[in-house]
Order: structure tokens, then C-alpha cells, then sequence
């Protein structure tokens, strides 16, 4: 008796411990794991369609909206639903403008999830719901989607980029900032009744999707429009190779504008050539010609090599170094140095870097940026190509110092002239002002202190007799504005090495108003069509500046000097006449 009562309390004992196994296990099953499991018949049971991210917007600095997306549906078919796949067809077939004898293909199967078309117009989508629904037919349904806009066509298209297919960012903004414009997209799992309702399965298995974020830019679409009228304009007379320009704020590095010319459309990129879809500004590195000057007279005064007093005689045109001839236009003297930038002398520039150390020359260059990516948030940009002292040969530095011998991009020259602009600092390009809503927009600080102030002021003060009556370029004039800047004509260099004859890259660097600095701007044109005597940048790009600077000051409300200094006339008066009376 007890060794049975033993047996019969081991078995208890054991059966107790299978059920409290199975009971483990049925709380494992239905509890901890129950998320997992209802996943697995989700899936089995149902479909999982996903929720798309509404793709963040991108505009400008006012907030006028440059990429959107446009509401469109994804028609889907369950065939378990479709009783005649010809006679839903025919119904369809006007609606997602297909062929009958295709769709009807599509529609003949017992598969549950087909995407029969996708990028249906809303309206064109309601409308098929409606008419299935009137004829009393089923197995189509909609799914929201959304297709990606530019409302303004060819405008600032080298800036923005466009999406592909899938909706992801392939150039510009669109794929600098894919990541914080696409979002996250969601999903839910749904099945449908025998009716054709749909069912929400199992509501646990659902997540929402999360919203790109919207890019707000530096961008303002007034000066872009302006920009955009006078690059096209020059690219229609002059019949270059191509054209660009571009706006900035000398004192934040904000980019406000920014056009070449060929362009694109980016809602139909898959027409455009290759390049008509580069970024000239970023992507095209050039010999800069005269514009470079402002490099060596600057470092030169900073360095205090040269001063207010300084004179260099230019050989009266013909400068004979190291076996070679250094050439001017016209025959000079004894020049300053506001007048080498003045007249633009060859000889006066390289008489300049002599005096410099190679080394010293060097660093100033790398100093303003040049040899380096500007850091600008756009895809395809370049160092340009500065080489160092070790590979240079004897003429190097003396044709640096007029824009020979290095190549640099038009982002590069155009900060380069911003730091003349506003007291000697290197400012990181800006394109983007915030990133979502509510973002602050905070001041960037500059990259680094490239000149004094006084050495600044002082060029930007010579740069003033460029645009006078006696300079290269009285034709950037702006009335009622100082201008200060340099022109530019650089010889094209051939796929091949040597220099084109009669080819010219010829651009205008430069900013105002000249004592008080509110943009700065550069404008090139490649290979225009004009001859070799009126290809300079006096001629062909001074006047695009011009007519640029002209109008963006009036969009910007900026205060005529002439108004500003008769103002200040009046309160001296006033305060003069105020304390006789006291």
C-alpha cells in the first residue's frame, strides 16, 4: 500500500507539472507572445498595406511653396471579388485610360492584392467608384498616394533636384534632404468581407505613418525670378555655352538667388540632357581671369607689402619674367593699387606676388576658400584646383595672381567677394534657413577671419573705380547705388590643354551698396557669341549685373544713397538749427 500510494503521488505529481507546463505555455502563447502570433495570422489572413509618409514640402525664405505633392490614388484589385473580370474592365478601362483587353488580363486572377494602376487622379478615381458602385460591381479599391510637384517649372531647378519614381530624392534639396523630407511611412493590415467592405483585422497591427519634415530655404523667389529673367535674356542674345549668376548676402553667406543657364523642367526630368541638369555654380570650375585680383592685393596689404602710398610700374604694358611676356591691354606706369584694379593690370598683379613669399601667396589663397568644397548642402560640388607651392613653376604665381594657372568654381568667387564685402570674413554658403516647424533659425558664424577690416575696406574702396567711367566696367553701374567689383575675361582652355583662340569665360564679380554691403552677386557667361573684341566682362556680363542689381534693389526696397545722404543732410540741419535756437 505504500509503495502504491508513492507510485500514485509520483503521477500527481507529475500530471501537475504537464498541466502547469501547458498552462505556462497557453499564457506564453496568448500574452507574451501574443503581438507575435497575431502578426503571423495577420499576414496569413490579411494584406498589409502601407500608409505613405506625406513627403515634406520645401520653400522659400517667405514661405512661397517650391515642391508639393499632388493627391493621386493607386488602384488595386482583388480578384476573389471579381465575378466578371471583361465587363468590370470595360467599365474601368475609360478611368485608368487602358486598353479593355489589358486590364481585363490584370483583372483575371484569384490573387487578392493586385496594383492595377498607379498615379490616378483623385477625380478620375471617384469617379470610377461611383460608376462600379451604380453598375453594382466590385474588386477594385483605391489606396491614397501622392505624385511630386514644382509649381514653378524650370525656376531654381538646379536647387531643388527632383524625386525619382519611388519618391526618393535624386539631386538638389530633394536628395541632400531625402531623409528628413521623405518621413516614415506607416502600414495596416485589412481584409476584405465577401460584399467587398473592407475589414480592419486586427487593429494592433497598425501604424501611422510620420510626416517628412518641410525645408524652409535662404531663397527668395522675387530675386530668384529677377535672376532667372536676365540669365535667360543674356543666354538668348549671347548664344553661350552657358550662363549663370547668383545673389548672396555677403554677411550671413545666405544664397538668395541662383540661375544657369541651360536649364530643366523637373517635373518631366527624364527629358532633360545631361547638361542642361548641372549645377554650374557648384559643379564648373574655371580660370576666373582678372576677378582673382582681388586675392593678391589683399593679402598684400594685409601682409603690409604694399600700402595707401604704394606705386608699381607696369612696364607700360609689357612685363618680360622667365622668358615670357606678361601682357596688359593698354600701356601703364606708375600704377596704385586701386589703380591695377582700376585698369585691370596684368603686370601691376604680378609685380604684387613677387613681393609675396610663395608660401604666404599660398595660404591667403586657401584662406578664401579656394581648393576646397564651400560646404554649400547641394550634390556635385568641387574643390577646383589649386596646386601648392612645390608644383609650382617659375611663372605660376605671377599668373595666379590675374586668374591663371588655377581654377576655381563660381560659389567659390562669389564668397570670395562677400569677404571683401564685409570687412574681410570667409562665410560658409547658407541654402537652408530651417528644417520643420517651429525649427529657429539660427546665424551661422563665419568660416574664418581671411583679411583685416582695414584691408577689406580698402579694396572694396578701390573696387569702387572698376565701375567708374575710367575702370572696365562703368556698365555695372546701378543708378542712385555705389558698386564696387571686378571683371573678368579668361582665355577657355581646350578638352585637350592650350587655350582656345578667340574663346572667352568672361564674368562680373561684385556687391552694394558699397559702403554698406546688402548683396553681392557674380554673373558669368561661357563662349558668348559676340567676337573677340566685345567679348570682355565689361561688356557682356557688367550689364547683366547691372540690370540685376537694378531691380533687386527695387524689389528690396533698398534706400537710394542719394536719399540716404540728403536724409542725413537734413538732420544735421535740423539738429544745427535746433541748438542755435537753444
Amino acid at each position: 500500500m505504500k509503495g502504491t500510494g508513492i507510485r500514485i503521488g509520483i503521477i500527481c505529481g507529475l500530471l501537475a507539472l504537464i498541466f502547469t507546463l501547458f498552462a505556462w505555455r497557453l499564457i506564453d502563447l496568448q500574452v507574451a507572445q501574443h503581438d507575435y502570433f497575431s502578426l503571423i495570422a495577420a499576414e496569413k489572413h490579411s494584406i498589409r498595406i502601407v500608409i505613405p509618409a506625406h513627403r515634406g514640402r520645401i520653400l522659400d525664405r517667405n514661405g512661397e511653396e517650391l515642391a508639393v505633392n499632388i493627391p493621386v490614388r493607386t488602384v488595386t484589385a482583388d480578384g476573389t471579388h471579381i465575378r466578371n473580370p471583361e465587363t468590370l474592365a470595360a467599365l474601368a478601362a475609360p478611368y485608368l485610360d487602358m486598353p479593355v483587353k489589358e486590364l481585363a488580363e490584370k483583372l483575371t486572377t484569384q490573387r487578392q492584392y493586385v496594383v492595377i494602376r498607379k498615379e490616378v487622379s483623385e477625380e478620375k478615381a471617384q469617379d470610377l467608384m461611383r460608376a462600379m458602385d451604380k453598375a453594382g460591381l466590385k474588386g477594385l479599391y483605391l489606396e491614397e498616394g501622392a505624385i511630386r510637384s514644382y509649381p514653378n517649372s524650370e525656376m531654381l531647378c538646379h536647387v531643388l533636384g527632383f524625386v525619382d519614381y519611388s519618391g526618393h530624392g535624386i539631386d538638389g534639396i530633394e536628395k541632400s534632404f531625402d531623409k528628413e523630407l521623405s518621413g516614415q511611412d506607416g502600414y495596416r493590415m485589412i481584409e476584405h468581407d465577401r460584399k467587398g467592405r473592407e475589414i480592419v483585422v486586427y487593429r494592433g497591427q497598425e501604424q501611422s505613418a510620420t510626416d517628412g519634415s518641410d525645408i524652409r530655404l535662404t531663397i527668395d523667389m522675387g530675386l530668384q525670378a529677377i535672376v532667372e529673367k536676365e540669365v535667360d535674356d543674356a543666354y538668348k542674345e549671347y548664344h553661350p555655352e552657358s550662363a549663370s549668376a547668383i545673389l548672396a548676402d555677403p554677411n550671413t553667406g545666405e544664397i538668395l538667388a541662383m540661375a544657369c543657364r541651360p536649364n530643366f523642367d523637373p517635373n518631366h526630368f527624364n527629358d532633360a540632357k545631361p547638361e542642361q541638369m548641372r549645377n554650374r555654380i557648384i559643379s564648373d570650375m574655371y580660370e576666373p581671369g582678372s576677378t582673382f585680383k582681388i586675392v593678391v592685393t589683399s593679402a598684400a596689404f594685409n601682409e603690409g607689402i604694399v600700402d595707401e602710398n604704394t606705386r608699381i610700374f607696369c612696364e607700360n604694358g609689357h612685363f618680360s619674367y622667365c622668358g615670357k611676356v606678361i601682357k596688359d591691354h593698354h600701356g601703364f606706369g606708375d600704377l596704385t593699387i586701386p589703380e591695377i584694379l582700376m585698369k585691370s593690370s596684368n603686370v601691376g598683379a604680378a609685380k604684387i606676388s613677387l613681393r609675396m613669399g610663395d608660401q604666404s601667396y599660398y595660404d591667403y589663397v586657401r584662406a578664401y576658400g579656394f581648393g576646397e568644397k564651400t560646404g554649400i548642402p547641394l550634390q556635385g560640388e568641387i574643390s577646383g584646383l589649386v596646386n601648392p607651392p612645390h608644383r609650382w613653376d617659375k611663372l605660376t604665381k605671377t599668373r595666379m595672381a590675374f586668374g591663371q594657372s588655377i581654377a576655381v568654381t563660381p560659389i567659390q568667387m562669389v564668397m570670395a567677394m562677400s569677404a571683401i564685402a564685409n570687412g574681410g570674413k570667409l562665410m560658409k554658403p547658407r541654402l537652408v534657413l530651417s528644417e520643420g516647424e517651429g525649427s529657429a533659425v539660427e546665424s551661422v558664424p563665419p568660416v574664418r577671419q581671411v583679411v583685416s577690416k582695414k584691408a577689406a575696406n580698402y579694396i572694396a574702396t578701390a573696387l569702387q573705380r572698376v565701375v567708374s567711367s575710367q575702370g572696365t566696367a562703368p556698365l555695372a553701374h546701378i543708378d542712385g547705388y555705389t558698386v564696387a567689383g571686378k571683371t573678368g575675361t579668361a582665355q577657355k582652355i581646350g578638352a585637350h590643354g592650350g587655350y582656345l583662340e578667340g574663346r572667352y569665360i568672361v564674368s562680373f564679380d561684385g556687391f552694394f551698396p558699397a559702403d554698406a554691403p546688402r548683396l553681392a552677386g557674380l554673373v558669368i557667361v561661357n563662349d558668348a557669341k559676340v567676337g573677340s573684341e566685345a567679348n570682355y566682362g565689361g561688356l557682356v556680363a557688367a550689364p547683366v549685373f547691372s540690370r540685376i542689381g537694378g531691380k533687386a534693389a527695387r524689389y528690396l526696397d533698398i534706400q537710394p544713397e542719394a536719399a540716404i545722404a540728403m536724409a542725413q543732410s537734413g538732420n544735421a540741419d535740423t539738429a544745427s538749427s535746433t541748438a542755435k535756437i537753444r
